[in-house]
C-alpha cells in the first residue's frame, strides 16, 4: 500500500535540528521525498507500524506533528503530479 508521511519539526533550537534529521533520514529509508517534509512509501501494514513506531520515538508530540496517509494499493489512480521533480515508480524495475 501507498503511505504519504509528512511531518512538521520545531527547527528553532538545536534538538529540533537533530530530530528533523533523523525524520528526514528515517523517511528516506523508506520512500522517496517528493516535497520537502512528505515521503511516499510503499509498504506493508507491518512495516508501516514499524515505521510509526521508529518515528513517534524520534519526535517530540509537544513539540512536533507527523502525519500518515494510507492510500492503499490501488493509489496509482489517486495521485496526480504537476511540474517538475517526477516521481519514481516504486513498485517499477530499477536500472543501474
Amino acid at each position: 500500500m501507498l503511505v504519504l508521511i509528512t511531518y512538521d519539526v520545531r527547527t528553532d533550537t538545536p534538538n529540533g535540528r537533530k530530530r528533523l534529521r533523523k525524520v528526514a533520514k528515517e523517511c528516506c529509508n523508506y520512500g522517496q521525498r517528493v516535497q520537502n517534509s512528505v515521503f511516499e512509501c510503499v509498504m506493508d501494514a507491518a512495516k508501516c507500524r514499524e515505521v510509526k513506531e521508529i518515528l513517534l520515538k524520534i519526535i517530540d508530540e509537544d513539540e512536533d506533528s507527523i502525519r500518515f496517509y494510507y492510500l492503499g494499493n490501488n493509489y496509482k489512480t489517486k495521485v496526480e503530479h504537476y511540474g517538475v521533480k517526477e516521481s519514481l515508480d516504486m513498485e517499477g524495475v530499477l536500472l543501474f
